[in-house]
């Protein structure tokens, strides 16, 4: 694979085949649910097509095939990996209908996930779908966003009369799951000695289930004992899952970009749509001491503060390398806070969360939900690498990575922009 050649991430995306003969699959029967589930957004539904193309037209057996058809069909593909070979090693289940899809942060992707689960259910090609999440954080978005859709009558009446499944049941694993269910799970219920009803339910169910990760990235990557026992339950035998589709607005191993996307819906693109924020980016630093660093990201606060966003309380977020290294960073704000705005330490430290993996701020993390309420006096946020999903506050105008090391590939720099992109 070359590494000193640059490509368009856009070039690797696998194309999948829309010639379907449609007594096997008709995406016509759908396109009514999807207008209303999607409205005018119109990746939302090339990803949910794309997908159900895929999984349902018939004429792929796994994403090896897939791959090795655009690997044949496509230069930029070739040249990247040079052989089938190299790209086939690439793949991270290879024996699966499994598959990518690439939408960037902010731009719906829990409507997608919630169309393809409705249609393979609606098609009969499913009986069961499993929504595996990062954090409970997640999950509860999810269950709360899909228990919303399923009571939307006008959704359910344009479906197709012959529907198999029309109205699922949204659930999570502390309750068996049946026929008909879409069950909303943090990945941490995946671990054999944790009770939930996952295994009970699908062991032996693979073929005839649907698995959708939120956040694949995590799989992929497979940071922390958690998200390797993800992978792992993924290509458990006792399963023998056979459809698998992702979801990430960070499709990257470390910095190679996946092998498995089938639609892409790029940050550039959500921002020209006017979907997202746009971003200015300041490429280099030349402040000499760390107090002149912190003047100018003060300065930029305040200005944010009191004349680009007047009607919000604007956030600033400083990454950090290390633990360690943050709660220096911590220290040393709340120290020049307190001179330049000529208050006490204690009053500038009110206005300052530090969220770390340290068991002394576990109480942090949870206020981290509460910094968007008018009443919330915190305008300033340090971090390592806490807050890098499934915290969607509206009101980050300015993200720093403190030192050099703080943003170490191009996995953590989109996760951590992505807490900033949602309009307020």
């Amino acid at each position: 694979m070359l590494e000193h050649q640059r490509f368009l991430n856009q070039e690797l995306v696998l194309k999948v085949s829309k010639s379907v003969n449609p007594d096997v699959f008709d995406i016509n029967k759908y396109e009514g649910f999807l207008d209303a589930l999607c409205g005018e957004r119109e990746y939302q539904k090339t990803a949910i097509r794309n997908t159900l193309f895929y999984l349902l037209g018939g004429n792929y057996k796994n994403i090896t095939e897939l791959a090795e058809e655009n690997f044949h069909n496509n230069e930029t593909i070739q040249t990247f990996y040079g052989s089938f070979e190299q790209l086939k090693k690439h793949l991270q289940f290879p024996d699966k209908l499994s598959c990518s899809l690439d939408l960037a942060t902010g731009t719906g992707k829990s409507y997608v996930i919630y169309g393809i689960a409705r249609i393979l259910l609606a098609e009969g090609a499913v009986d069961y779908v499993l929504v595996v999440c990062p954090s409970t954080t997640i999950e509860d978005g999810l269950m709360e966003k899909f228990k919303l859709l399923s009571g939307d009558d006008g959704l359910r009446d344009l479906l197709p009369e012959d529907a198999v499944i029309k109205n699922p049941h949204i659930i999570n694993a502390t309750e068996s799951i049946t026929t008909g269910d879409i069950c909303v799970e943090n990945c941490h219920a995946l671990y054999e000695h944790v009770k939930s009803s996952i295994r009970e339910s699908l062991a032996g169910k693979g073929d005839r289930t649907l698995v959708i990760n939120d956040e694949t990235h995590h799989v992929f990557n497979q940071t922390g004992k958690s998200f390797k026992k993800w992978k792992e339950f993924l290509v458990d035998d006792e399963f023998g899952f056979k459809y698998i589709v992702g979801l990430s607005g960070t499709c990257y191993i470390g910095d190679e970009y996946f092998t498995d996307v089938i639609s892409r819906y790029s940050l550039r693109e959500a921002i020209e749509q006017g979907l997202v924020k746009s971003i200015d980016y300041v490429a280099e630093d030349s402040s000499n001491t760390q107090d002149e660093k912190f003047q100018k990201i003060y300065d930029n606060h305040i200005e944010n503060k009191n004349t680009r966003y007047r009607l919000v309380r604007p956030l600033t977020i400083l990454i950090t390398k290390d633990i360690r290294a943050c709660n220096k960073l911590t220290d040393d704000l709340v120290r020049f806070l307190a001179e330049i705005e000529g208050i006490s330490e204690e009053d500038a430290a009110r206005r300052v969360l530090e969220v770390t993996s340290s068991p002394k701020h576990k109480e942090n993390v949870r206020k981290l939900k509460d910094v968007d309420r008018p009443d919330s006096p915190v305008e300033w946020i340090t971090s390592v690498s806490m807050l890098t999903e499934g915290w969607d506050v509206k009101n980050v105008f300015q993200i720093v990575p403190h030192e050099e090391r703080a943003f170490n590939s191009k996995l953590l720099i989109a996760q951590v922009l992505g807490r900033g992109l949602r309009i307020p």
